[in-house]
């Protein structure tokens, strides 16, 4: 799949992964999305295929990797390419699978 395919599915599946969210209880504020300046450019940040999620309940910050995983681990079943940082410690990253790349 090129790029623009996949910058145009990670778009889809994020939002429809921040309204299941608002469904289930949490609310959020978006971190890196499109991130330059603080990432390398091989970043699937910098790709517009990554963003950090941070996550709320009950109006508490969630600040740890295991706080996320109900989100990370639903984030993963959205399509064969999502990925999520839980995986590496980075528990508020959210993205799709690009060359090797998460």
């Amino acid at each position: 799949m090129k790029l623009g395919k996949k910058q145009e599915l990670f778009a889809k599946l994020y939002a429809e992964h921040i309204l299941w969210l608002y469904d289930n209880g949490y609310k959020c504020r978006l971190g890196d999305v499109f991130a330059h300046d603080r990432h390398k450019e091989n970043s699937n940040h910098y790709k517009k295929l990554a963003g950090d999620i941070n996550l709320f309940k009950d109006g508490e910050y969630i600040t740890t990797t295991e706080g996320h995983r109900e989100s990370g681990e639903m984030w993963e079943t959205r399509h064969e390419l999502c990925r999520w940082g839980g995986r590496f410690d980075d528990g508020n990253h959210y993205s799709l699978l690009h060359k090797g790349s998460m």
